[in-house]
């Protein structure tokens, strides 16, 4: 129930304000690739603002995406070096109850029949 009203009071005044941006800069622009000659049609891309608007901002996501990504590699590397001594511990520890639980199971006759011979 949280979710939905976070997701209500969040999206949908993000969702307005694209949808303004959008009918806002619909005039077509052109952007030249080549900063020495701009009046080159090769390098330029025309199309409306709002899809530059909306490329930059994809781009910037992505970029922080991949920087937080990077940026947190030692967490993951020390989580999986975790992870991988936590599987050698347990099976070390499951080893060691076999073998305490045979051991036990072969001092038990011994002592059974020790108890059980008359005196």
């Amino acid at each position: 129930m949280v979710r939905k009203v976070v997701n209500i009071v969040v999206l949908v005044p993000v969702a307005i304000v694209l949808v303004v941006l959008s009918v806002a800069n619909r005039q077509p622009v052109r952007m030249a690739l080549n900063p020495f000659r701009p009046d080159d049609s090769v390098l330029s891309l025309t199309a409306p603002f709002f899809v530059f608007l909306f490329l930059a901002l994809l781009l910037g996501m992505v970029i922080g995406a991949v920087a937080t990504w990077i940026s947190q590699h030692k967490y993951r590397k020390r989580a999986r070096v975790e992870a991988t001594e936590a599987v050698k511990w347990h099976t070390e520890a499951d080893k060691q109850k076999a073998r305490a639980e045979t051991l036990a199971s072969q001092t038990q006759p011994a002592s059974q029949a020790a108890l059980a011979a008359p005196k």
